[in-house]
C-alpha cells in the first residue's frame, strides 16, 4: 500500500540464488516487458554490472529475510547507466526505491563515473519525482522506447561532483549494442 511509513531494508548483493524471486517480481511489475530468467542471469554476469537486493528484515517467526526490491547499474568506464529499479507493489512508497537508487549512485561514485544516466517511462510519475529529488535532469525524450507497449521515455542524467562534467550523448546507454527493448530503467 502506498503512503505507508518508511521502513528499514537490508541492502546486499543480488545473486543467482535470488533469480526465482526476481523473475516473479519482474512478471508482477512489468508484465509483457518483464525480463526473462535467462536475461536476468546474463545481466548479473555481464561486464561492468552491479546489482543490489533489498530485503525486509526477518520476521521473528520465520527467521527468513524477504526480497522486496532490486536494482542494477552498468558502468562502461565513463558513465553509469541505471539498468533497473524494481520494488514489490505492496512495498512501494515506503522509501525502498530511494534506498536502492542511493546505493546505485554511491556505486557510480565509487567506480569513478562522470554521471549516472537512466531512462524512465513518461507516465511513471512516482519514479520521475524520485529521480528529480536525487537531482537528475531530463535530457531528452525517446519515442516508443518501451516495447512492446510503445511508451515514450525520458532520458535523465545526474552529474557526479568531482568528476569530469562533459555532457554525454543521449544515446550513451546504447554504446555496447543493447537496444531499447533490452534496457528498462526507471521502473518503480
Amino acid at each position: 500500500m502506498r503512503g505507508q511509513s518508511h521502513l528499514s531494508v537490508l541492502l546486499r548483493p543480488l545473486t543467482a540464488v535470488d533469480l526465482p524471486k526476481v523473475v516473479t517480481l519482474e512478471g508482477d511489475l512489468f508484465g509483457m516487458s518483464a525480463w526473462s530468467g535467462v536475461m536476468l542471469a546474463e545481466e548479473l554476469d555481464g561486464p561492468g554490472r552491479w546489482y543490489v537486493a533489498a530485503d525486509l528484515p526477518a520476521e521473528p517467526a520465520s527467521r527468513a529475510e524477504r526480497l522486496v526490491g532490486y536494482a542494477g547499474l552498468w558502468f562502461d568506464g565513463d558513465d553509469a547507466q541505471v539498468m533497473t529499479i524494481a520494488v514489490a507493489s505492496s512495498q512501494q512508497g515506503r522509501g525502498i526505491g530511494g534506498a536502492l537508487l542511493a546505493a546505485l549512485v554511491r556505486r557510480a561514485k565509487d567506480v569513478g563515473a562522470r554521471s549516472v544516466l537512466l531512462e524512465v517511462r513518461v507516465d511513471n510519475l512516482a519514479a520521475l519525482a524520485l529521480y528529480e529529488r536525487f537531482g537528475f535532469q531530463r535530457l531528452g525524450l525517446r519515442r516508443g522506447y518501451y516495447q512492446p507497449e510503445n511508451i515514450d521515455a525520458w532520458t535523465m542524467r545526474l552529474a557526479l561532483p568531482g568528476q569530469e562534467q562533459a555532457q554525454p550523448a543521449v544515446g550513451a546507454s546504447l554504446r555496447q549494442g543493447r537496444n531499447a527493448s533490452e534496457l528498462r530503467a526507471g521502473r518503480p
